[in-house]
C-alpha cells in the first residue's frame, strides 16, 4: 500500500472514531453539584412534582438548555476519572429541571447533589463526564 493510500485509510478510520465518539457515546462536558433550594425552577416553577422521585435531576447550562426545550430531558452520565477526582463506576440518568443559575455556569450540567454522590467520589468539585440523551 502506498504512503498517500494510508493516510486517506487512516483519515477514514480515525473520521469513523470521531463519529462513534460523538453519536454512540455522547458529549464530553464538565458537572458539577448544587445545593438546596432547588425551587423555583425555570422548567416548572415551584412546582415540586417535576422533580424524580430517585434525586437525579440536573439543571443545564446555556449549551445543553436549548432555549427551554431541555425541560424534562433525559440524560445517561458517566463521570471519567482523573489522579484528583475519582469517579464511582457505572452510569445514572438524570432529568433536566432547570437552568444553571449562575452566570457563567461553572459546568455543562450542575447535578442534584444526590445525582453528583452517585458518579463521583470527592463532593464539592467539578469533574469531568461523558453524556448522552
Amino acid at each position: 500500500m502506498t504512503m498517500p493510500m494510508r493516510m486517506v485509510l487512516a483519515t477514514l478510520v480515525l473520521g469513523w472514531l470521531w463519529v462513534y465518539a460523538v453519536v454512540i457515546m455522547g458529549d464530553f462536558g464538565t458537572a458539577t453539584s448544587y445545593d438546596p433550594p432547588y425551587l423555583p425552577t425555570r422548567c416548572r416553577g415551584y412546582n415540586r412534582e417535576q422533580f424524580p422521585e430517585n434525586g437525579l435531576f440536573a439543571a443545564a447550562s446555556q449549551a445543553v438548555w436549548d432555549n427551554g426545550a431541555a425541560c424534562g430531558r433525559k440524560y445517561q452520565i458517566q463521570c471519567l476519572s482523573s489522579l484528583r477526582h475519582p469517579c464511582k463506576d457505572g452510569t445514572i440518568e438524570v432529568e433536566i429541571v432547570d437552568l444553571c443559575r449562575n452566570n457563567p455556569c461553572p459546568a455543562m450540567l450542575v447535578l442534584s447533589n444526590i445525582a453528583f454522590e452517585a458518579i463521583s467520589r470527592t463532593p464539592n468539585t467539578k469533574v469531568g463526564i461523558n453524556f448522552a440523551q
